[in-house]
């Protein structure tokens, strides 16, 4: 798995930094335009026009569907075809205005608030613009063989029985609301602004040069801290926590239902149990596992939350009390976001956990830090570290300032934590059984 979630970000990274083939381009260029005539054709979608949507959401009274679908990205094919064209799935979606968006370049980032790393995200809206939940899922991100959408209609149902219980139930829906931003539209944020317009070009040979794709929010996001010489915020380095984040593994089929634990876990401490159903979080109702992950983002960086599980029939309230730094445990190594950040504090790199037998191999001890180098950039910025003399195959024995073994994914966040501007780092590395001091460049 850990395998295949790299090989996704490494296609996602090369799609977007400008080396695609000219064939590459001419494809995506189709699949956008392709993609566009069949949904104008389609009397169920509103295509790329989030203002009659929610004008239709008034005058219908039905709630607004809202996808927002990379189209030149191939993650969530699978997902994306069975959305369209499943037929089990249509009675659900007559029961929603639905509206398809391609590109971030006006989203009104107060209301848009989810996965920016996702290339098929579902938020789903009252007609007068309160959100009733989120639906993405990793699952079709990183398989694209996967095409169930179990999950997805249950988010559907979900949603509806929410717009049935609205206006009486909006107070419980507060915690789910974006929050306020810098930056009212993508293209306002500094590193977007001047390089994207308000409008896509779909009558150029351009059309996806000129749509912000959703990870960019994020990447602008980060940059714009980091041009500032400011710590970059913990949520946007760790975005949108998976729930396994704290011991948690739900079945995809379900809103919410707890497949399995982790030992010792955070979870497991707080008393869940395996077949629990969370069906809430600080009292909001819990519709999906992206849901969850917007509780686990809006969380305090330390402190309680209170989670409601059905158990047995049973209403149960659990009290989870997060750690300091519980948001460092997170899996952020598949994220296309973290290739920006690896060229910030990691030179380029990509970063592996040593095997036990070359830890032994190369006489690391328990509390050095073990991480090979699977990968060193090639371009630019995510050269940094070639050029300062790393190579693939060396292990990370220790890292100026930062001790004890752990993920690529918290040492990214301890290396920002530590160095929220331009500087370096002192890096020993074992190669060849050898002990080789480095510099690291941190950009």
């Amino acid at each position: 798995m850990r395998n295949l979630r790299l090989i996704v970000a490494v296609g996602l990274f090369l799609g977007i930094a400008g080396t695609l083939s000219a064939d590459e381009k001419a494809r995506r260029q189709k699949a956008i335009l392709d993609d566009r005539s069949n949904l104008k054709a389609d009397s169920r979608w509103v295509y790329n026009d989030l203002e009659s949507g929610f004008q239709l959401a008034k005058e219908t009274g039905k709630p607004l569907l809202v996808v927002l679908r990379c189209v030149p990205c191939k993650a969530c094919t699978g997902m994306d075809e069975s959305v369209l064209r499943a037929k089990d799935l249509q009675p659900l979606l007559d029961q929603f205005v639905c509206v398809r968006v391609v590109n971030a370049n006006t989203l009104d980032l107060s209301r848009f608030q989810f996965d920016y790393d996702l290339s098929f995200s579902t938020l789903f809206f009252n007609a007068d613009g309160t959100l009733y939940g989120r639906f993405g899922s990793w699952q079709h991100q990183l398989d694209e063989l996967e095409v169930s959408t179990a999950g997805f209609q249950a988010s559907l149902a979900k949603a509806l029985t929410i717009h049935e219980g609205y206006p009486n139930n909006q107070s419980s829906l507060a915690p789910k609301q974006g929050r306020s931003t810098p930056f009212a539209v993508p293209v306002e944020i500094p590193g977007l602004a001047g390089k994207y317009g308000r409008e896509v070009q779909w009558d150029s040979d351009k059309v996806v040069q000129s749509c912000v794709h959703c990870h960019q929010i994020g990447d602008a996001f980060r940059a714009w801290h980091r041009e500032r010489k400011e710590l970059i915020p913990a949520d946007l380095v760790f975005p949108m926590p998976e729930p396994k984040t704290i011991g948690i593994h739900i079945d995809p089929r379900t809103t919410g239902t707890i497949r399995s634990l982790e030992s010792s876990s955070i979870a497991e401490k707080s008393g869940f149990q395996k077949q629990d159903q969370i069906v809430a979080i600080d009292g909001a109702p819990i519709m999906s596992v992206a849901d969850i992950a917007w509780a686990l983002h809006s969380a305090p960086e330390s402190g309680n939350m209170r989670w409601t599980v059905m158990r047995d029939d049973q209403k149960q309230e659990l009290d989870v009390a997060l750690p300091i730094d519980w948001r460092y445990e997170t899996d952020i190594s598949s994220r296309v976001g973290t290739w920006e950040m690896r060229a910030m504090v990691l030179g380029g790199m990509v970063l592996k956990p040593a095997s036990l037998e070359q830890r032994a191999t190369s006489k690391l001890q328990a509390d050095e830090l073990g991480l090979v180098v699977k990968h060193v950039g090639e371009y630019a910025k995510h050269a940094a570290a070639k050029n300062a003399g790393f190579q693939k195959g060396d292990i990370l024995v220790s890292v100026e300032g930062i001790h004890g073994t752990m993920t690529e994914s918290r040492l990214i966040g301890e290396l920002l934590r530590q160095h929220p501007s331009k500087g370096s780092a002192e890096v020993i590395v074992v190669r060849d059984g050898k002990r080789i001091p480095l510099t690291l460049p941190i950009q």
